[in-house]
C-alpha cells in the first residue's frame, strides 16, 4: 500500500484518508507547544470508531463534527472510542462525547492509577513537583506549585472509562480486528492499536515522527518510565512493520524506521548523561543544564517552565536507568538525589 497523499501542513483541518475506511482528523489544541492532535476515524458498519478523541472544548467538538460531515457522518454515528492514554488531549473529549451521545469509551487498564489519582484541589502536578525537588530543581518546583488550576480545568470531564483494555486483547469490529498492545513509558498505561491486516499501527504518543514523547508525565508515574519506554519500543519493533499513525505529526511509511531512531536517540542520551556525571554534574538539574534541548539545541534556562520541567524529569529518568544497570550510584542529601559514576 503506498503512503497516502497528505497536506503539507499535517494540522490542516478536515478528514484525510489514511487507508480503506480509515481517516485522520487533526483537532486543535489550546497549547503553545502542540498545535493539534490526530484523531483517527474507522468506518465500521456498526458505527464509527475513534482512536483518541481530542481535548474537551467546544472548538474540538465543532472541528470533529465538521470533519465527519465531510465524510457523510455526524457525531451521533460514533459508537465507541478507543483511547491510547489518559492525557487530556486524548481522553477528555471521549468522556464529553460519552456524556452527550452515549458513545462507549475504553482505555488501557494501566491508566487506572492516574485516572483515579487526579485531584485538582492540590497542586496541578504534585508528583512532578516532588520529583523536581529530588532533582535539585527546588525553584522550578516552587513555580510549578504556583501554577493555577483554571476554571476550564476544574470543569474538565475526567474519570473512569466504560471498560478497561488489557494487553493482548482483540477488539473485534464488524470487519476489522484491532490488537491492543501495552506500551508503557510515556504513561504507565499507554496502549497502541495494531491493524495487521491493513498494515497500520495507531501509535498514540508512543512513537511520534518528529519529536520524542515525554516520559512518565502523569499523576502516578512508575519508577522507571524510560526503561519501560525502551522495552515497549523494542516490543513494537518485533511486530511486523506497518504505517505509523501517530497522535502528533504526519503519517509515515515505517514504524520500524522511527523506532530505530528513538532507540538510538535514548542510547545517545544515556551516554551523554553519563558523560556529564563523570564530569561532575551530580543532580538531574545539573546534568540537564549541560545538555542541549530540542532540535534547535537550546539551553535549559532558555526553555519555558513547562518544557524545563519535562527536560529535568527526562534526565532523572535517564539517571534512574543508569543506576539500574550499575554505572552510577546515588545518595539522597537533604532530599536531593546526588549521583556519581562508578568505576
Amino acid at each position: 500500500m503506498p503512503l497516502p497523499d497528505q497536506p503539507d501542513d499535517w494540522t490542516e483541518p478536515g478528514a484525510h484518508a489514511v487507508s480503506d475506511r480509515v481517516h485522520r482528523i487533526p483537532l486543535p489544541l489550546p497549547l503553545d507547544s502542540l498545535a493539534a492532535v490526530n484523531v483517527y476515524v474507522i468506518e465500521d458498519p456498526e458505527g464509527l470508531v475513534l482512536i483518541d478523541s481530542g481535548w474537551a472544548r467546544p472548538e474540538t467538538e465543532k472541528a470533529l463534527a465538521k470533519a465527519l460531515s465531510g465524510l457523510g457522518y455526524g457525531l451521533g454515528d460514533i459508537s465507541q472510542i478507543l483511547v491510547t492514554h489518559a492525557h487530556w488531549d486524548h481522553y477528555t473529549q471521549a468522556l464529553a462525547l460519552r456524556d452527550s451521545l452515549g458513545s462507549r469509551v475504553r482505555i488501557g487498564r494501566g491508566e487506572r492509577h492516574s485516572i483515579e489519582g487526579l485531584d485538582l484541589t492540590r497542586s496541578p502536578h504534585p508528583r512532578q513537583s516532588a520529583q523536581l525537588r529530588a532533582c535539585g530543581a527546588g525553584e522550578l518546583a516552587d513555580r510549578v506549585d504556583a501554577w493555577p488550576v483554571t476554571p476550564e480545568e476544574w470543569a474538565m470531564p475526567f474519570g473512569p472509562p466504560d471498560a478497561w483494555l488489557d494487553d493482548g486483547e482483540q477488539v473485534q469490529l464488524a470487519d476489522r480486528r484491532l490488537s491492543v498492545v501495552a506500551t508503557p513509558g510515556h504513561t504507565r498505561g499507554h496502549v497502541v492499536f495494531g491493524d495487521p491486516a491493513a498494515g497500520l499501527l495507531f501509535a498514540g504518543d508512543h512513537v511520534l515522527p518528529h519529536i520524542t514523547p515525554s516520559l512518565g508525565f502523569e499523576c502516578v508515574p512508575e519508577r522507571s518510565p524510560l526503561r519501560s519506554f525502551q522495552q515497549s519500543l523494542r516490543l513494537v519493533r518485533e511486530l511486523p512493520d506497518a504505517f505509523l499513525l501517530p497522535a502528533h505529526g504526519r503519517v509515515t511509511a515505517s514504524v520500524h524506521t522511527r523506532v530505530d531512531e528513538l532507540l538510538a536517540h535514548h542510547e545517545e542520551r544515556l551516554e551523554a548523561v553519563l558523560r556529564e556525571v563523570r564530569a561532575g554534574a551530580a543532580t538531574a538539574l545539573a546534568v540537564a543544564q549541560e545538555l542541549p534541548w530540542t532540535r534547535r539545541l537550546r539551553r535549559l534556562d532558555d526553555l519555558p517552565d513547562q518544557h524545563r520541567m519535562l527536560a529535568v524529569l527526562e534526565i532523572d529518568a535517564h539517571l534512574e536507568v543508569l543506576a539500574e544497570v550499575g554505572v552510577v550510584s546515588w545518595v539522597r542529601i537533604e532530599g536531593v538525589r546526588h549521583f556519581a559514576a562508578r568505576g
